[in-house]
């Protein structure tokens, strides 16, 4: 099967590049890290202005997929999940402002609980207004508090969760390949700058056999995301998860090592992707929880067959 954007989707993702690329997202992103959430909700404001906490309602999860694949590549800050993947298919409807939820045991803490405008948990199988239980606590990457919350009043509402939920994993497995992607392409700019023994370090060819071997991880992944935005189904959102974490994870290394000691520097915005990636990686399920899903699917399609 062949697959290509359409010539809208492609109009799309250039319009939100346009204004990801001309907005200051490192700035929001540091800024959100320390407490400060301004500059990240005016961003917020501008992204729900061009569609974008819409698009599980209004448009299909191959939109969702661009739009998440954008806002990793730019560390967009915000529970942007939680508020544009996951509450809109549960609840039904297009979220008004931002909101957040947790989903456990794979998502037991609620992410930005501090600064949604509605905090939500599922519980028991069904979605619960929620209640902070206690201070944020630290991620991995500084960009991402994440609260204690409990469930209170119920919540009616005509959404499909688990249709939710493999979006929200769908739209995590798109965000790492954003992610992945600004790792490879910052890093051969450096190297392609950086000079030893009077030498470009990007022309040494071990170096270029470990970028090569970056992109060719980040184009295998693509398509199933893709794919599996086609046809979402637990088996394919899963493998598209499992193969964004690994390419996105295998990015980050490279990237890491061929910057050296700079690499490790807070300061430097190499980190703001770094640890984004790190944390996704174990958001909405782990590798190892969406390996079983995988294993499981292919099980039951043996034993169909077999029977």
């Amino acid at each position: 099967m062949k697959f290509d954007l359409t010539g809208d989707q492609r109009d799309f993702a250039g319009s939100l590049e346009s204004l990801l690329s001309a907005a200051d997202t490192i700035g929001a992103a540091r800024s959100w890290g320390e407490g400060e959430h301004a500059a990240g909700l005016t961003l917020w404001t501008r992204l729900a202005e061009q569609g974008l906490t819409m698009l599980a309602t209004e448009a299909t999860p191959v939109e969702v997929c661009l739009a998440f694949e954008a806002l990793g590549r730019h560390a967009v800050p915000g529970p942007w999940v939680e508020s544009a993947a996951y509450l809109p298919i549960a609840l039904g409807a297009e979220v008004d402002g931002v909101a957040t939820l947790a989903v456990p045991p794979l998502v037991p803490l609620a992410l930005d609980a501090d600064v949604a405008d509605a905090v939500y948990l599922v519980e028991d199988g069904a979605l619960h207004v929620a209640e902070v239980t206690g201070d944020p606590r630290r991620s991995v990457d500084l960009a991402r508090r994440l609260s204690p919350v409990r469930a209170g009043a119920p919540v009616p509402a005509d959404g499909d969760l688990d249709a939710a939920h493999r979006l929200a994993v769908l739209a995590t497995a798109a965000q790492l390949l954003g992610a992945g992607e600004r790792v490879l392409a910052d890093t051969v700019t450096y190297v392609k700058q950086r000079k030893q023994f009077g030498r470009e370090i990007g022309s040494y060819q071990a170096l270029k056999h470990q970028l090569a071997d970056v992109k060719i991880v980040l184009d295998f992944a693509r398509p199933l995301i893709y794919g599996a935005a086609l046809d979402p189904t637990d088996r394919d959102v899963s493998a598209a998860k499992i193969a964004a974490s690994e390419a996105a994870y295998r990015a980050s290394r490279v990237g890491l090592q061929l910057h050296g000691a700079i690499g490790y520097t807070q300061e430097f915005d190499l980190s703001l992707w770094i640890t984004k990636i790190r944390a996704l990686v174990g958001a909405w399920g782990s590798p190892s929880h969406h390996r079983a899903v995988v294993l499981a699917a292919l099980l039951d399609e043996r034993a169909g067959g077999a029977a």
